[in-house]
């Protein structure tokens, strides 16, 4: 079986004026999207994905130093959108940041293209389901459009294939790219980092990544179908439901687990070239989990050899009741560092360094105020590509965890297996379907086709 988603004129004049001091190649491309910003200039944005996460990127995005504007609202659903917009005006401070009508508030599959096609919006926020991901970052680069995008980039080869064309593609548009791996900009983090790169701890031996956490959100059929009063199609449930859905959230393993993936990979300077993994679905088995796994324990190699390579032991789990542990770990040959600590301490338990003192950091904040410090003053900004290979190195962890084999990096760039439907549509036909008694098929170690 298959792997189984209208500017004013003062606003165009500043603009203009600002391009003529911008690259030779910025200044060939759209005005309103190439040119500096500047501190005082207006910087209109749209949100694609209306749920909670897209909702909170887009409060931290109103939050930034300077004029903010939420222009647009997209989503698949209306509901969605009118939840989003109320809960932004609830929390958004000044209301003048705010400026949706109702002809501005785009329903459907294809409400994004509506988006890119008005020259007003100068950023865009994607926070759709990941597997929507590479088709809106290629939309928003082909239409000039500055970018912040949440994690993780892609669900399956391809789609990490596509992201990677479009940031080069966003690089010589001199567009700025923004991902939500918000680690990358606590300070803790960094100079924790920082120390280990420049070898306070030794060279790395190994690593260690954890997000072991209780039940995740599920939203039953049975639920959603007494909430809006009719039978949903199988695509409109799978959309509502998407988290239990690979081609839709990529797994747990892909949609979050992320995080602590991606910090080991920063600290190795690195991704891994193998994987293998033991992985199953426990706890999870009723309908409403669709066919994700409920836990993953996967060994990655970084290196050249499978035999010597540095190895990153990976755990994701989502069962109550349950240990919960989220963190990353680095061991060196001369100590320990828990990066998530933010401490180091030799093997007899000495302290090496301990951070001197933790301050009250909003990462989620922080990671929208250094993308709109860069569109404002031009500053080279583009962060999908690191994204895009951590999330990679998640993938490979599902396709080892679905397949019970040894996956290299070689092998997994040359999939292409595309998890995403053939057509968007309500009506449509999903890519993975239940059988006759509400159950999904689950892919099984030592059967399922992967690559």
């Amino acid at each position: 079986m298959s792997e189984s988603g209208n500017s004013n004129t003062s606003r165009r004049s500043f603009l203009k004026a600002s391009a003529a001091t911008s690259a030779v190649l910025a200044s060939s491309l759209s005005i309103a999207r190439s040119a500096n910003a500047g501190e005082q200039n207006e910087i209109r944005i749209a949100l694609i994905g209306c749920g909670g996460r897209g909702t909170g990127a887009t409060s931290q995005a109103l939050s930034t130093k300077g004029p903010v504007k939420l222009v647009a609202l997209a989503d698949a659903f209306a509901d969605n959108i009118e939840n989003s917009l109320g809960n932004l005006k609830g929390v958004t401070q000044d209301q003048t940041r705010i400026d949706v009508p109702k002809h501005h508030r785009y329903v459907g599959f294809d409400a994004y293209k509506q988006i890119m096609q008005r020259d007003d919006i100068d950023l865009v926020i994607l926070a759709t389901p990941p597997g929507f991901r590479p088709i809106h970052y290629a939309a928003a680069v082909a239409a000039g459009k500055h970018v912040f995008m949440e994690k993780p980039v892609a669900v399956d080869v391809p789609g990490i294939h596509s992201v990677l064309e479009t940031t080069k593609i966003a690089k010589e548009k001199n567009l700025k790219i923004g991902v939500g791996l918000q680690r990358h900009h606590d300070p803790h983090y960094i100079e924790t980092i920082k120390r280990i790169q420049d070898g306070a701890i030794g060279d790395i031996i190994s690593t260690r990544s954890y997000w072991m956490q209780g039940a995740a959100q599920v939203r039953t059929r049975a639920g959603l179908e007494e909430k809006y009063g009719r039978k949903l199609s199988e695509m409109e449930y799978q959309m509502r439901n998407w988290y239990y859905f690979a081609w839709l959230g990529g797994d747990h393993i892909v949609e979050q687990h992320i995080h602590n993936i991606d910090v080991c990979n920063w600290a190795m300077n690195d991704y891994p070239m193998a994987c293998q993994s033991v992985a199953g679905r426990q706890v999870r088995t009723g309908k409403d989990y669709g066919h994700i796994y409920d836990h993953h324990a996967v060994e990655f190699v970084y290196g050249k050899r499978w035999d010597i390579g540095v190895r990153q032991t990976s755990m994701s789990r989502q069962i109550q009741g349950a240990l919960n542990d989220v963190g990353e770990h680095i061991h060196g040959t001369k100590g320990y560092c828990s990066v998530s600590g933010f401490y180091m301490k030799d093997y007899n338990g000495k302290k090496i360094w301990k951070i001197r003192k933790q301050r009250g950091v909003n990462a989620y904040q922080i990671e929208h105020d250094d993308l709109f410090d860069a569109v404002r003053n031009n500053k080279a900004y583009n962060e999908a590509e690191n994204a895009a290979n951590s999330t990679l190195s998640g993938i490979m962890g599902r396709l080892a965890s679905y397949s019970g084999a040894k996956i290299t990096l070689k092998a997994a760039n040359k999939s292409q297996i595309s998890l995403a439907p053939t057509k968007y549509d309500f009506n449509a036909v999903p890519p993975i379907l239940p059988n006759d008694d509400g159950f999904y098929p689950v892919a099984m170690p030592g059967t399922a086709n992967v690559l």
